[in-house]
């Protein structure tokens, strides 16, 4: 078929898409969030990341299902006007725009952090200038083409694989000498304890978000049917055996105080952990490990958010500069360059619970909307059963709400933003 102006180049295969879902997971989740949500539930964080899992497991099989049967860029953004309506596909779109911008300036933040303590530098002042290098770096990255980008982030999640292997081989021993001494009380002894599991477990369900990294890339993976739905369950298997070894060696071994009180003032919870191991340079190769992880969640959301930004240039729910490609089909430049202007902003806040806080609710109202597309599916159409559907829209929208009240309330308030926009917007476009 020939390739319109408007069209991206088909280049990912199975490994190829599997290697960018990783490299948007494996990342802030593993080595920031499990230290904040340890700080909010205690020990009952290794609980709260396995409910995670499957309701992550939920909409990645949803997200496959519609990603395989409308394979363009824009993920749910696409899938709510195509099943839905213009309504839910532009918060969709929005939503993702909101959540991901935060993300991505807490992984830089948290490269900002693991880089100043491999270094051995005690200097907050540092963090957002730290950041807002990466996000230059690798929004020029993104510029120069998918091709390229790819290569780097096989590079990049290869190395954050050895590192948490490393982490979680080494620390064992520590594990069993400890016994169960740092894995009791199991819940947190203040406030309510099943509030608090509930509230780590919609912090760490961001953490397994980037699978729809995938899916939004629909529009550049050969065989969309096939590749798309193999992809995102390879990833999210793997995304469970790393995060809940992680969380069981970094939990027995040291104690959820040293990895939350670390995640709050350093950003960097398990090289600080490692430190305790007592094995020389596994502390600065888990430094290097987080480094290349956060880079690497920077490099994906770029090209995730920028392609979303892309599709809503292209139905005018955006200015249409953003839907403008260059010659060579790989990039949509001036989305690109949108996106890593406002990552660098949200960089500016300098605190990593606050964004990512803010992720939590905005993407869970984001697959909220994916699940709730899914259900739309005709038989012909589905791949797995309705009931899938409708575990993972409720746990969303469930989990939703069990985040900061401050934080989902100003959620809201954005979404009322935004269909605002998206009113105004109709109107302009009807003339």
């Amino acid at each position: 078929m020939a390739q319109t102006s408007q069209s991206l180049r088909r280049e990912l295969g199975v490994f190829g898409a599997t290697m960018m879902g990783l490299g948007s997971i494996l990342g802030t989740g593993v080595f920031v969030s499990i230290g904040i949500a340890a700080g909010v539930t205690g020990p009952s964080v290794i609980l709260a990341i396995g409910l995670a899992a499957l309701v992550a497991i939920c909409n990645g099989l949803n997200s496959a299902q519609l990603a395989a049967n409308h394979a363009v860029s824009g993920g749910t953004y696409e899938y709510g006007y195509k099943y839905l309506n213009s309504w839910f596909g532009f918060t969709a779109g929005w939503m993702f725009l909101l959540a991901k911008s935060a993300s991505a300036a807490t992984a830089a933040l948290g490269f900002g952090g693991y880089l100043l303590n491999l270094l051995g530098v005690d200097s907050n002042q540092l963090l957002v200038p730290l950041g807002l290098g990466a996000v230059v770096v690798l929004t020029v990255v993104v510029l120069s083409g998918l091709r390229r980008s790819n290569v780097t982030n096989i590079v990049i999640v290869s190395i954050t694989l050895l590192a948490l292997a490393l982490f979680a081989m080494v620390g064992l021993p520590r594990l069993v000498e400890s016994g169960a001494g740092n894995l009791t009380p199991f819940f947190s002894q203040s406030g309510d304890p099943v509030a608090n599991l509930l509230q780590a477990t919609a912090l760490m369900f961001v953490a397994y978000t980037g699978y729809g990294r995938i899916a939004t890339m629909g529009e550049e993976v050969r065989n969309p049917r096939h590749v798309i739905p193999r992809a995102i369950i390879t990833a999210m298997l793997l995304t469970m055996v790393v995060y809940m070894s992680v969380a069981v060696v970094g939990v027995g071994a040291v104690g959820t105080d040293l990895l939350s009180g670390s995640a709050q003032s350093q950003a960097a919870p398990l090289e600080i952990a490692a430190r305790e191991f007592g094995v020389p340079l596994v502390p600065q190769i888990v430094a290097v490990g987080a480094i290349t992880a956060m880079l690497g969640v920077l490099l994906n959301l770029i090209l995730g958010l920028s392609r979303v930004l892309l599709a809503m240039g292209r139905r005018r729910d955006m200015p249409a500069a953003a839907a403008r490609i260059n010659e060579q089909h790989s990039t949509p430049y001036v989305a690109v360059l949108v996106v890593g202007i406002v990552i660098a902003l949200l960089v500016l806040v300098g605190n990593v619970k606050t964004t990512w806080s803010f992720s939590a609710f905005t993407v869970l109202i984001y697959y909220a909307i994916t699940n709730l597309s899914s259900l739309r599916l005709s038989a012909d159409e589905r791949l797995y059963p309705k009931w899938i559907a409708w575990i993972g829209l409720s746990a969303c929208l469930f989990l939703a709400f069990w985040v900061d009240a401050q934080i989902w309330l100003i959620g809201l308030g954005l979404i009322g933003v935004g269909l605002i926009w998206h009113l105004v917007a109709r109107q302009m476009n009807t003339r």
